[in-house]
């Protein structure tokens, strides 16, 4: 049988939606899938269907391109409003993930804005093993030690300040801290440089998919942990790869939002 798709992107992070009431494929064919030679090629897949809550238009899952479950995902949640409202949803609903409910919004000049929830910095959040919370954490890796701060935006984040992202370790230290003994779940690392208050540079090692051209929930945490240390203003220009989102939050109590844009690429149908 052959499953309708629709391959999205924002700033670059691509996705295959699809759109159905059937269950999720096995880690194996998500694997398939995103082969980016023999397949279709993504960062995530987002699978969509009928919420629970009746206040929500849709629900979604996210499975990265390696086929572990991920919680959440900013960039794929803006495009999954997009890809509702092309199909008569209303520009302004709720989406349903397995943390709850985003309300999000399309924007009159096609970009897309979404609640992310109120950042968690307790380290039992992540779960990130330490023996007390505190703003930053010293963790030994890869022979050296290194100063991060840690949040959870429904999913696990680590933020690293670098003087040039340009030069950064992520190959390196990328992969050694997302799968660190002190996140038993593993975690998204993020390299943030400071440009100005208003304005930050940004890589991300996704968990489970490698360095990828942007990461929402990964702009939203270096935004937060960077206003949180006094560095950054309420609200902040992320500067990735794949181009610029704009995070604003204004403290605690208060849930993050995300904006930028959602791109559809095509559409198609694959073998199951």
């Amino acid at each position: 049988m052959n499953v309708p798709f629709t391959k999205m992107h924002g700033l670059g992070n691509d996705f295959m939606i699809v759109h159905t009431e059937a269950a999720p494929p096995a880690a194996g064919r998500i694997r398939a899938w995103a082969d980016r030679r023999r397949g279709i090629g993504f960062d995530q897949l987002l699978w969509v269907g009928a919420a629970r809550d009746p206040a929500a238009a849709a629900a979604y899952r996210i499975f990265n391109s390696d086929g572990s479950e991920a919680e959440q995902c900013g960039n794929g949640a803006r495009c999954i409003v997009k890809f509702l409202a092309d199909r008569g949803h209303t520009p302004n609903l709720t989406l349903e993930h397995v943390g709850g409910l985003s309300p999000a919004r399309l924007l009159p000049d096609g970009q897309v804005a979404v609640a992310m929830g109120e950042p968690d910095f307790r380290p039992a959040a992540l779960p990130f093993t330490a023996s007390a919370q505190a703003e930053a954490y010293d963790i030994a890796v890869a022979g050296s030690s290194v100063e991060l701060r840690v949040v959870s935006l429904g999913n696990p984040h680590a933020v690293l300040r670098v003087e040039d992202v340009d030069s950064a370790p992520v190959e390196r230290l990328g992969p050694a801290l997302e799968s660190h003994e002190r996140f038993p779940s593993r975690a998204n690392i993020s390299f943030v440089q400071i440009v100005d208050p208003t304005h930050i540079r940004l890589r991300v090692f996704e968990r489970g998919v490698g360095e990828t051209q942007a990461c929402g929930t990964g702009a939203c945490a270096a935004a937060v942990t960077g206003q949180r240390a006094g560095w950054l203003d309420p609200t902040v220009r992320v500067e990735l790869p794949g181009g610029w989102v704009t995070v604003d939050w204004k403290g605690p109590g208060e849930s993050v939002w995300l904006t930028g844009e959602a791109i559809t690429v095509f559409e198609g149908t694959v073998a199951e």
